[in-house]
């Protein structure tokens, strides 16, 4: 595995309901392992998102198997039930410091998609988030807009995604994004499929 420049493992904390994990999410992990550098991505299946408090959602215990499953064949894969072991509600910024704490030989990396990022500033303690971790954030289209003011790198990626019929392509915008208020200790990279 690939090490960070801080010799800790490079780890993704793709966090969400899967309620169901579908192939897209195995499509991005696996881009983000092999081209962005990502040593492994955790699968960390939350028990409930606040944020959609009354979504139903289908057995904690059913969603974490459908995603060891979907999971088992990738060796850079990981399927996490570590949101299960924390109080409730699941706060982000409490799962991301329990998990400094509990591997300290990591560099975690939150990967969060567009429709999370557009109600950001509604997180609990989200300039925290920002303040003190990494993160990666999956834009779903180009309408998709950004209520943070950042300073950001923009480039393009086009790759190619196996489809039933045929190849499908994607347009993968890449934006690096750092905090103007800590500009040394916040990373955000943004993605566009």
């Amino acid at each position: 595995m690939r090490m960070a420049e801080s010799n800790k493992l490079k780890t993704g904390i793709f966090s969400g309901s899967f309620n169901p994990v579908h192939i897209g999410h195995l499509a991005l992990a696996n881009y983000l392992c092999e081209y962005e550098e990502l040593d492994e991505v955790w699968f960390m299946v939350s028990p409930q998102n606040p944020l959609k408090a009354g979504t139903e959602l289908w057995p904690d215990d059913l969603r974490l198997r459908l995603v060891e499953l979907a999971t088992e064949e990738y060796p850079r894969f990981r399927s996490s039930d570590f949101e299960f072991h924390l109080p409730r509600p699941s706060y982000s910024v409490h799962t991301l410091e329990k998990l400094h704490e509990t591997y300290p030989e990591r560099d975690f990396y939150l990967i969060i998609g567009s429709d999370n990022w557009a109600r950001f500033d509604r997180w609990y303690q989200s300039e925290r988030i920002i303040k003190e971790n990494r993160m990666i954030m999956i834009r779903g289209s180009k309408r998709d807009c950004f209520p943070r003011t950042f300073f950001y790198i923009f480039r393009s990626i086009y790759i190619g995604l196996p489809g039933s019929a045929g190849e499908c392509r994607y347009i993968i915008h890449i934006i690096m994004i750092a905090n103007t208020a800590c500009p040394c200790s916040a990373s955000i990279r943004i993605f566009s499929i």
